[in-house]
């Protein structure tokens, strides 16, 4: 019996669950939340896969398996003019993932690695 899968942490929900292609589409391709917070965070955070693993309580090889499968997904998307939907998975919020840095307004989720805006590395208000 395969050992149950454990929940993947992510900061907060996308403010925007999909995107699609001008025009007509036909296929709609789906990317799980957790695929898109290991997106957010290695690629619009700089985020090393170890420190993603850290963040979102998982191993690296997770990281890096879940990175790829969404890398592979965002592409067919695009190449393809598919619809790109985000939703579902395995994942847990963390408690505090609507706390926001003073300086900036981006959020920190203070219950994960990091209690500080990675923009500006001002320590969050716990």
């Amino acid at each position: 019996m395969a050992r149950p899968r454990k929940p993947r942490r992510i900061c907060a929900y996308p403010d925007i669950m999909g995107f699609r292609p001008f025009g007509d589409y036909a296929d709609v391709v789906d990317l799980t939340l957790d695929e898109y917070e290991v997106m957010r965070l290695m690629d619009t955070l700089s985020y090393s896969q170890e420190e993603c693993a850290k963040q979102m309580d998982v191993a690296r090889s997770t990281v890096a398996a879940i990175y790829e499968s969404a890398r592979l997904k965002t592409a067919d998307a695009i190449i393809n003019g598919k619809s790109l939907v985000i939703h579902g998975g395995d994942v847990e919020l963390c408690r505090s993932s609507s706390t926001c840095c003073r300086r900036c307004g981006q959020k920190a989720c203070v219950d994960c690695e990091h209690g500080t805006s990675p923009q500006c590395k001002i320590n969050v208000t716990r």
